[in-house]
């Protein structure tokens, strides 16, 4: 049990930390066109369109928002209404993730996946490409990013569960995000 939550909490820890770095993609994209369209008066950047590098913005904002929630997750930085959470006694508060993550959580992630898999798969079917002639023919891609948010946040879910479904046996559980917390 404790290798399969250390796993996921890599996993999802790991994705984050690479997706980050998309933040400063997007800042440095938006940055060359503004140079390139103000300053140099070019529509064409690295012989792609602006529209191309455009959209590259809206994808790589996309798989950031969706690739990063089950890191998010791990690291307790999601919206939580804590009124009651943050003074409860810690055995409270692991009925709460337990029962929160199983009740609640999981089944959101199978509905989304649910609902996103008829349009993404149709949309892989056709290898669904932007509208525009000159943007990314890859929207197939950016659907995907959908299930992957659902089966990231699935699996986080599994993996707070069991960290709470072992503290409640009273057995020692090794989880470096959960000190974070305490720092508020």
């Amino acid at each position: 049990m404790h290798a399969v939550y250390k796993a996921i909490d890599g996993l999802n820890d790991r994705i984050g930390r690479f997706v980050a770095w998309f933040t400063l993609a997007m800042v440095l994209i938006q940055f060359a066109l503004v140079v390139a369209r103000y300053v140099f008066s070019a529509n064409d950047l690295l012989f792609l369109s602006s529209l191309w590098w455009q959209e590259s913005i809206v994808y790589l904002h996309g798989a950031l928002i969706m690739s990063a929630a089950g890191y998010t997750f791990l690291h307790n930085g999601h919206v939580r209404v804590d009124i009651f959470y943050r003074t409860a006694s810690q055995r409270s508060q692991d009925w709460t993730d337990l029962v929160g993550s199983l009740l609640f959580l999981l089944p959101v992630c199978w509905l989304i996946a649910w609902s996103a898999w008829p349009n993404v798969a149709l949309s892989w079917r056709n290898f669904e490409g932007s509208t525009e002639t000159s943007g990314i023919p890859f929207k197939y891609l950016l659907k995907s990013t959908v299930l992957l948010l659902a089966a990231l946040l699935a699996l986080q879910a599994v993996s707070t569960a069991l960290k709470a479904a072992l503290r409640l046996m009273d057995e020692d559980v090794v989880d470096p995000y959960r000190a974070e917390e305490s720092l508020d």
